[in-house]
């Protein structure tokens, strides 16, 4: 039987976070957003977020529900939930997923990516914040589909199929079904 089976599945959709106290399969699917997950098997609490965008603006959206939209607002208002709960930073298990460039991208621009720059403000607001990343899938072109097990810290990642680039003209390939099944990976 499935560790997860019987939990309650609770969507995590972009710009929201959810802290669960006990087993829950909180699931997001990510883009150029980041997904970051913290789970305390000793407290028995576990969180995603999703933000979308890697920094807060100003001290307006600090005080209303779309600061949660922000990487660094959202992992900062985490890690305070976190604290009330007294869950110590250095044994909560954290782990990164996302920012890809899943969209069309001018191969000779020099500014970064949304999906680039999300990933690098997740990076830098944990170091910040005293929290150790231990798993993390960042970057590529496609995006995940994420399943986190919040009574396990079992984080299930399956990549999506990427777009096309335009002008290029690919035939679908056929996948045997080991190679359907390896497409996808647990970070533990």
């Amino acid at each position: 039987m499935p560790s997860d089976a019987g939990l309650p599945e609770v969507y995590v959709q972009p710009g929201e976070s959810r802290l669960v106290h006990g087993g829950a399969r909180l699931l997001t699917v990510l883009g150029s957003c980041v997904g970051v997950t913290f789970w305390s098997p000793e407290w028995e609490v576990g969180a995603l977020c999703h933000p979308m965008l890697p920094a807060c603006p100003g001290a307006r959206a600090l005080a209303t529900e779309s600061g949660r939209r922000y990487v660094d607002f959202t992992i900062r208002d985490l890690a305070r939930q976190l604290d009330g709960l007294g869950v110590p930073r250095r044994e909560t298990v954290v782990k990164l997923f996302g920012g890809a460039d899943v969209l069309v991208v001018d191969p000779g621009a020099t500014r970064p990516t949304v999906g680039r720059m999300n990933g690098e403000a997740a990076v830098r607001v944990l170091a910040e914040e005293g929290f150790a990343v231990t798993a993390s899938s960042l970057g590529g072109r496609r995006g995940l589909h994420l399943e986190f097990n919040t009574a396990t810290g079992e984080v299930r990642v399956r990549r999506l199929h990427a777009a096309p680039m335009p002008g290029h003209h690919e035939r679908p390939q056929r996948r045997s079904h080991d190679e359907a099944k390896n497409s996808r990976f647990d970070c533990r």
